[in-house]
């Protein structure tokens, strides 16, 4: 159940796994400035778990740099009962520009047991090129490599990597029945990202009980949403779109990741 945790914690945590670059329409020189209230500074912690067991913790944090660019990191470990028996430490890096929130770079690594894994990718907006490097290690303090492969996807107009493509969600109107689409590229391969708006609940939480948007993600064909369980996130519904729940189903029931702090 815990790896299922830690697979789920990188869809939530960012809905990241994999690389994924979604295409819009336009130029990115032209695009305005997003000014959330989170672009400021903010970072968020989760606690994963599976029914009454905790399983660990998640944040995501938003951190402003210089030169109209800004920082998504993301981490989950396992608690110090799960770490004693699988031992996790994973984390994932995004540095975008405000504008359009357009990544640039993109870093993943992946420490889950004996599973040790790094992913670059690197945005070349000039050439339309996405660059990847992702490397898997048999021993992590030897660096001894089990497989590497470097991939370059064409890109075009504005791609987003699946790091940014969750915060510019928060940024959207997300009107209740509406479904946005984009079209997606992992390594290779195109599939169809959609964002569907479910509805309005309240939800307690945290910050007490907050009305809140519910939205679900979904890649069509065999990308990384698929058989894997539907996963859905509750975004307030006010301009901070703060995911205060995250919920993806499993065979025996659903992973949840809950709210715990906001900073």
């Amino acid at each position: 159940m815990f790896r299922e945790c830690v697979k789920f914690s990188f869809k939530i945590a960012a809905l990241v796994a994999v690389f994924v670059a979604i295409s819009f329409a336009g130029e990115p020189n032209n695009l305005p400035e997003v000014k959330a209230p989170w672009m400021n500074g903010e970072k968020l912690t989760f606690s994963l778990g599976w029914g009454f067991i905790t399983a660990g913790t998640a944040t995501l944090e938003v951190k402003p740099i210089a030169d109209g660019k800004t920082e998504f990191l993301t981490h989950a470990t396992g608690n110090k009962t799960i770490n004693r028996i699988y031992p996790v430490n994973d984390t994932v890096y995004t540095r975008v520009r405000n504008k359009g929130l357009m990544t640039e770079v993109f870093r993943k690594r992946l420490h889950e047991g004996t599973f040790h894994n790094t992913s670059v990718i690197r945005f070349d907006r000039k050439g339309e090129k996405a660059w990847l490097s992702d490397t898997v290690f048999t021993d992590m303090k030897t660096r001894k490599t089990k497989r590497s492969a470097d991939t370059a996807v064409a890109i075009q107009g504005m791609e987003h990597s699946i790091m940014s493509a969750f915060y510019y969600v928060r940024t959207m109107p997300l009107t209740v029945g509406d479904t946005s689409r984009f079209s997606a590229v992992s390594g290779k391969k195109r599939y169809e990202l959609k964002v569907l708006v479910h509805g309005k609940e309240k939800v307690e939480s945290v910050l007490g009980k907050v009305q809140c948007i519910k939205v679900e993600p979904v890649l069509d064909g065999d990308g990384i949403f698929v058989s894997k369980g539907r996963i859905f996130i509750w975004l307030t519904d006010d301009d901070r779109r703060i995911p205060v729940l995250m919920e993806c189903e499993i065979a025996l029931g659903s992973i949840k990741a809950k709210l715990l702090e906001v900073k």
